[in-house]
Formats: structure tokens, sequence, C-alpha cells
């Protein structure tokens, strides 16, 4: 890959729910969706969940969405290591400073150049069902990082909505088995790309 990959980093049900139903301030993995980080339990660690999660927290700048961003406390203004972290959002208010090195943006190609000159040659994180699917229909998603959990949610918020923009290849990178979730690794297939 030639740019700086912004992979989606996200634990997501069999049946497509990133967040069980009533996710809110208080209970930001909706009802039951407390089980789609089970997996977490193994980030400190020997094995494969260490590892994903090791890869995770070595990337170079995050993108999230402002749900997302104000659901998980604006992570204090620190998602890993002082990393730069480019939050989308519909609108800003010049009166809410963001803390630490977050950064609000409206403008979804704006947001991804500024992350991937943060990140220089390390990837960025991508956090959030709104911000990949922006980032997806912009051409600007490169990686899928999915981990796959053995769990039926039944209902909740869905990583993938209907866009209406067509169907969109993924090639498979990797899998790999730990406990608790696949997780598994797609890159992007870019319609630039399929007209070669």
């Amino acid at each position: 890959m030639s740019r700086t990959p912004l992979r989606l980093y996200m634990s997501v049900s069999l049946d497509g729910y990133i967040a069980g139903p009533d996710d809110r301030a208080g209970q930001e993995l909706g009802r039951d969706g407390g089980r789609l980080f089970n997996w977490l339990d193994d980030r400190l660690s020997e094995g494969i969940n260490a590892q994903v999660y090791a890869e995770a927290a070595s990337t170079g700048a995050v993108i999230s969405g402002r749900r997302t961003f104000e659901l998980a406390g604006r992570w204090q203004g620190d998602h890993h290591d002082g990393v730069p972290i480019h939050v989308l959002t519909h609108t800003i208010d010049p009166a809410d400073e963001p803390p630490g090195s977050a950064k609000y943006y409206t403008d979804v190609d704006a947001c991804a150049n500024e992350a991937r000159r943060a990140a220089g040659d390390r990837a960025v994180l991508v956090h959030g069902a709104g911000a990949a699917q922006a980032l997806l229909a912009a051409g600007q998603l490169d990686e899928l990082e999915l981990h796959l959990v053995p769990v039926l949610l039944g209902d909740g918020r869905r990583l993938f909505e209907p866009a209406g923009h067509g169907p969109i290849e993924l090639e498979p990178v990797r899998r790999l088995e730990g406990r608790d979730a696949t997780h598994l690794r797609y890159r992007v297939i870019h319609s630039w790309e399929s007209q070669r």
C-alpha cells in the first residue's frame, strides 16, 4: 500500500452489531454490548488477542466519529500514547474546545489527510460506525480489522447500514483465532483499483 493506511478497528457480533440496544452515556456499549469486548481481557497477556491489541495501540493517529468520541468520554484527550485524535463531526461549536490532542473536522478528506500526515509511517486507527461509513464513502478507508465475536446480539447499533454506494470488494489479508474473537483483516479494493 503506497499511502498510510486508515484501518477500522471494531469488535462486531456475528449479526453485525458493534453495541447492544440503548447505547448512551452511562451505558456506552448498550445492553449486553460488553460481550463484544471480552477478548480484551487478554490484552496484557501473551497470545493472539494481546498481539492484536498491541497493533492497535501502535498506530500513529486516531480518527473517530463524534458520537464514539463522546461516548468514550473523549478519552480524556489521550486515546493512546498522546497520538493525535481526529474527530469527524457534522458541526463544530467554536466554544467546544476538544481535550488534549483532539481536533474536530467536518470535511472527511481533510480529516483523513491530516490523520495520515500525523501518523507518519504508522497506520491510522479508525473508531466508530459513522466515521467508517463516511471514510468508506469518500474512498479514504483502506482496511477493516474486525474482531468477530461469536454472539448474536439481535439488536443494537450496526457497523454498516445501507448506504446506497453499491458493492465494495474486500480482499482478505489475514485471519487470527483468539479467545472469544476471530480477528479478520480486509483490504478495501477501491473503485480506481478495479478499473485498472
